[in-house]
């Protein structure tokens, strides 16, 4: 799947977003010396049990030090973040000095460079911050806010595009007639999208007409990147999502079976350069499918260096027993991990691929491979969600 052409953003608006470039220090932080602790600044020789200085000044944290200068036998009362004023090379802590008048009465003996944060401690100019490909968290913000940067050049968010269809849908809580459904799937799919980092556009719902369809869609495809679909994908004869991906240029393989459950049916189609995630109507098979396929593959167009969800060999404590039917099993779970160091999983509820409940309560999907099953105390792979 191509990157999204990178570009400058506000440092607001980067979390989560992925490093388009190297990014290297312009100046030192911090940018002068200065004091880690609230004391008096003193020169270490003068330092030790009982010796008795004179405080010349005091100085507090975003004001300039010049002309300040400790000489022998005297101190600068200084407070924490406040530049080391000249002829001063260490801090004696507040807690180990009491005042006497005029005078400041150290409890200890200090070394040369004691408290004192040296400039470019944390960056050096020309120094590399971080690299190309960093995943943007709240400590990379600040990090680059210390150094002043007001945008930050990234592979930007997604604009995903999420429509559902469906003659049967009715959204929010209006009465239902007979036949119909509530739709879920646009809902959670919006949410999914976001979760992955993705600006998720409500494309609201599409009944089951071709050029309604098409219309949604070309629209879409018009100011998103990328666009979901739910339902329509199927080998119905009203399914025309598939109709309208193959009017767009798609082949007839952009319509698939895949060989899982849940989530058999799926339509993949790039119309030009943009990805269509065509995604089955049951609700479960629609989120399995989005976590399957579609995120992985948004990711990635926004640089994520590891676009699929973490992987691990846990223990399954009940076994997952099925019936071979040529497919992999997409088996949503609870899992915690044990004394024993290992995550343990159990099934969050009823599988089937129209409930929605189990897949909400799943923080797992347990990978079972075709043949008869699991056994109790088994080892299955689980994706963690």
């Amino acid at each position: 799947m191509p990157r999204l052409h990178p570009r400058a953003i506000p440092l607001a608006d980067a979390l989560a977003c992925v490093t388009s470039v190297p990014l290297t220090a312009e100046a030192a932080v911090p940018p002068f010396a200065n004091t880690a602790m609230d004391g008096f600044a003193v020169r270490a020789a003068d330092s030790g049990p009982g010796a008795r200085l004179r405080i010349v000044d005091t100085l507090a944290a975003g004001h300039d030090p010049a002309g300040m200068v400790v000489g022998p036998g005297q101190a600068i009362r200084i407070m924490t973040g406040a530049p080391i004023p000249e002829g001063a090379d260490a801090i004696v802590m507040v807690e180990r000095t009491s005042v006497a008048g005029d005078d400041v009465v150290l409890e200890v003996a200090v070394p040369v460079g004691n408290h004192v944060r040296s400039a470019g401690e944390d960056l050096l100019p020309g120094q590399e911050v971080f690299p190309a490909f960093t995943v943007l968290t709240a400590g990379h913000l600040g990090v680059l806010a210390s150094l002043g940067l007001r945008r930050v050049p990234v592979f930007p968010r997604a604009r995903v595009g999420v429509l559902s269809t469906g003659d049967e849908l009715v959204d929010g809580p209006d009465e239902l007639r007979p036949g119909q459904i509530r739709d879920s799937n646009r809902h959670t799919l919006l949410a999914l999208s976001r979760d992955a980092g993705c600006e998720a556009i409500d494309l609201g719902l599409v009944r089951d007409d071709l050029d309604t369809v098409r219309s949604a869609v070309v629209g879409g495809l018009d100011s998103c990147d990328a666009l979901v679909t739910s339902g329509g994908v199927s080998m119905g004869d009203f399914d025309e999502v598939k109709k309208v991906l193959v009017e767009l240029g798609a082949s007839e393989d952009a319509w698939m079976q895949v060989a899982i459950k849940p989530a058999k049916p799926l339509a993949f189609a790039m119309v030009g350069d943009k990805p269509v995630f065509g995604l089955p109507g049951n609700p479960a098979s629609s989120m399995v499918s989005f976590e399957m396929f579609a995120r992985p593959a948004l990711r990635q167009m926004m640089g994520h260096p590891s676009p699929e969800r973490e992987r691990i060999l846990a223990i399954a404590d009940d076994g997952f027993s099925r019936v071979s039917d040529g497919k992999l099993h997409l088996v949503r779970v609870v899992g915690a991990f044990a004394d024993d160091g290992r995550l343990h999983v159990r099934s969050s509820g009823g599988q089937g691929s129209n409930l929605l409940r189990s897949m909400a309560l799943a923080n797992g999907l347990a990978f079972v491979p075709d043949g008869d099953g699991i056994p109790p105390g088994g080892e299955v792979p689980v994706a963690l969600l």
